[in-house]
């Protein structure tokens, strides 16, 4: 089966079944989704597929038909995408595990709300967790990156 993956073309040999978080990692050597539980709860894997978050722990590589966006994929011209840039000055990341995951969410909010409350980000990323408890710096950086992205940085 053939996936697009960071604007790429990859031809694999997979079972239809198996997760694309495996596909990604250990077929074409993206390594920056993460596995965390496996059943799609804590969102270290998430992807975008056309755009969309999606947990890869969980979907089968058989079922994917979109272009699919990791974290590897989101900056541009050698210049970080907002959120990678937000996440950095807010000092987001402790451990880091699910940074991955939470970042791809962030950038999937701001794609359609472009200045997001409280709510809107407690709702976007509820299904994104972080064992660190670094959730106020995460909303701090996803204040900082709208306000980026209106910039134009």
């Amino acid at each position: 089966m053939r996936l697009t993956v960071d604007g790429q073309s990859f031809d694999i040999d997979a079972d239809p079944q198996m997760p694309l978080l495996w596909a990604l990692r250990d077929l074409i050597g993206k390594t920056g989704p993460k596995f965390g539980c496996g059943i799609a709860a804590c969102g270290a894997c998430t992807v975008h597929v056309d755009g969309q978050p999606v947990r890869s722990c969980s979907l089968p590589v058989g079922e994917v038909s979109g272009a699919i966006t990791t974290i590897e994929g989101i900056a541009s011209a050698g210049k970080l995408h907002p959120v990678q840039q937000a996440w950095l000055e807010e000092q987001v990341a402790q451990c880091g595990y699910c940074q991955a995951g939470q970042i791809m969410s962030a950038v999937a909010l701001l794609d359609e709300v472009a200045d997001p409350s409280d709510d809107d980000i407690d709702n976007a990323m509820g299904g994104n967790l972080c064992r660190c408890g670094t959730y106020p710096k995460i909303r701090a950086a996803i204040k900082k990156a709208a306000a980026l992205k209106t910039a134009g940085l």
